[in-house]
């Protein structure tokens, strides 16, 4: 009798602005080897994907063989599940519609699953994370841009098509910035990187007050968050204004969804109480009463480094096999 192998191998691709990385994964989440390379070094598409379709090859035969792996789970921005494209993704560099799933199984020849990277970090805090064993939450990602995935009855909410969980894009005030998608006033103008040094510079542009920003030639999130570290007011003010912001758009989020906890993720997460504590206050202030002192604020336990990867991971199990290798 012909007994079918069960294959226990996935790989996990998270592809951020800066970085691509990509990893091997077993059926318990162990990453068992895993490599990067630079995502803007590719500006064209076709170049990216043959790259990235090689060195995934590259990597699964140095450890255990193509013949492993049963699938591959894909994060990237604005990218969308039920299509497997990325669709007018602002912060990349590659526009329009890109059939990414598509392209890399016809050079693969293995079944891939793409969804937005929000998407899989809520997959990921899920089976591994802050939100083991929640049915109801929201997973927010904070960083170049400003994205969430939505979680209800255990299972993600992607809309009609897709499209789902863009908090980033909801307008909290009107006819104000601009923002990347095009639209004035959203969320993510306010909350995301640029949004973070344009309320700094503002402040700067607006006071005289001494401040340790005056004297960074390129601000971050990061060293303004070092500056509150050391007791910088203008420092502290920008986080405040942010957390002020972001605690009312995730008031409003709330009071539809009613989650039990809301679970940050990203780098501008790792401003920490600078910025959830203003954020939390924000929020409870806004949020519909019966909500109030209800929503657990939880920061992601896991890895910055892994996160996207273990779930992208789980991304790739959800995905229905196939195979051009098939004994």
């Amino acid at each position: 009798m012909n007994q079918s192998k069960v294959k226990k191998r996935v790989v996990g691709v998270d592809i951020s602005l800066d970085l691509t990385t990509y990893a091997i994964v077993d059926v318990r989440g162990n990453i068992l080897a895993k490599d990067c390379f630079p995502t803007q070094d590719y500006p064209e598409i076709n170049s990216f994907v043959t790259t990235l379709c090689e060195k995934i090859i590259g990597l699964v035969e140095l450890n255990g063989g193509y013949e492993t792996i049963r699938s591959i789970g894909v994060s990237a921005h604005s990218a969308n599940f039920l299509t497997g494209c990325i669709v007018n993704a602002p912060n990349m560099p590659w526009k329009g519609v890109v059939p990414l799933a598509a392209m890399m199984r016809d050079q693969l020849g293995l079944a891939v699953a793409v969804a937005n990277n929000s998407h899989v970090v809520g997959l990921g805090e899920q089976a591994f994370g802050s939100a083991h064993g929640m049915r109801d939450f929201i997973a927010i990602t904070l960083g170049s841009g400003l994205g969430s995935s939505i979680f209800s009855d255990g299972e993600v909410n992607l809309g009609f098509n897709g499209h789902a969980g863009e908090i980033g894009h909801t307008c909290v005030e009107l006819n104000g910035r601009q923002c990347g998608c095009g639209n004035c006033g959203c969320l993510e103008a306010y909350t995301a990187r640029k949004g973070i040094i344009k309320t700094a510079n503002e402040l700067m542009e607006q006071s005289d007050e001494p401040s340790l920003m005056r004297n960074e030639e390129k601000l971050t999130p990061k060293k303004i968050y070092e500056f509150c570290e050391q007791g910088d007011k203008l420092a502290i003010e920008v986080f405040r204004r942010t957390g002020e912001m972001l605690g009312l758009g995730l008031a409003n989020y709330a009071s539809l969804l009613n989650p039990e906890a809301i679970i940050f993720t990203g780098g501008i997460s790792r401003a920490g109480r600078w910025l959830l504590e203003p954020a939390k206050r924000s929020f409870e202030e806004h949020v519909f009463h019966n909500i109030q002192g209800k929503v657990k604020f939880l920061l992601s336990e896991l890895d910055e480094g892994e996160r996207n990867v273990l779930g992208a991971s789980v991304l790739a199990w959800k995905v229905k096999e196939y195979s051009l290798f098939k004994d």
